[in-house]
């Protein structure tokens, strides 16, 4: 008989998922204190260092549990196939393009609105996802429905419902994930 091991099969993914673990434990040991400090962007100073480490940084913060558990949910359930098939490099692009995308939107557009968490990048992997089986000269038929299904979700509830969740950020992180999608046929690794 065979014997089994468990593999990091998804290093980037998983990396990632735990970074945000640790992020969030010890949120919770200076009263989110260090959340604020270092992984959540606002409007701060331009000569403050941090605020350019924010930028990239926020993707990792998480208000609390049930943020963090609903994240990585997607993170764990997109990001694998997703990095099998693009590559560990491309991933990680991904997630730096998305943070910084939504953060300086974030700090330009939304001064007084604190953000953080990785629902930008979950949302750039959903449209990413839509676009597995593209073939030149197609526009799948998943990535419409998808794109009308989430983005559209976004754009009523930001536009109706006004909540504490970053729609902006789920448009944007979207967005990214279409255009490096229908950008991939001309590069896989």
């Amino acid at each position: 008989m065979k014997k089994l091991r468990i593999s990091y099969n998804s290093p980037v993914i998983l990396t990632f998922v735990f970074i945000c673990l640790i992020v969030l434990a010890i949120g919770a040991l200076t009263d989110s204190k260090s959340t604020a400090f270092l992984f959540m962007t606002y409007r701060a100073s331009l000569t403050d260092p941090f605020t350019y480490l924010r930028f990239f940084s926020h993707v990792l913060g998480h208000a609390d549990w049930g943020h963090f558990i609903g994240n990585a949910s997607y993170l764990l359930l997109l990001g694998p196939m997703l990095e099998e098939k693009y590559g560990s490099k491309m991933i990680i692009e991904i997630i730096l393009i998305t943070a910084l995308v939504t953060g300086l939107i974030n700090f330009i557009f939304f001064p007084g609105t604190g953000l953080c968490g990785a629902s930008g990048v979950i949302f750039a992997f959903v449209m990413l996802s839509s676009f597995t089986g593209f073939k030149e000269g197609e526009i799948p038929l998943t990535f419409i429905l998808v794109a009308i299904i989430y983005l559209g979700q976004q754009l009523y509830e930001g536009l109706i419902i006004r909540d504490d969740i970053a729609n902006t950020a789920h448009i944007l992180g979207g967005l990214v994930g279409a255009v490096i999608g229908y950008s991939s046929r001309y590069f896989t690794h």
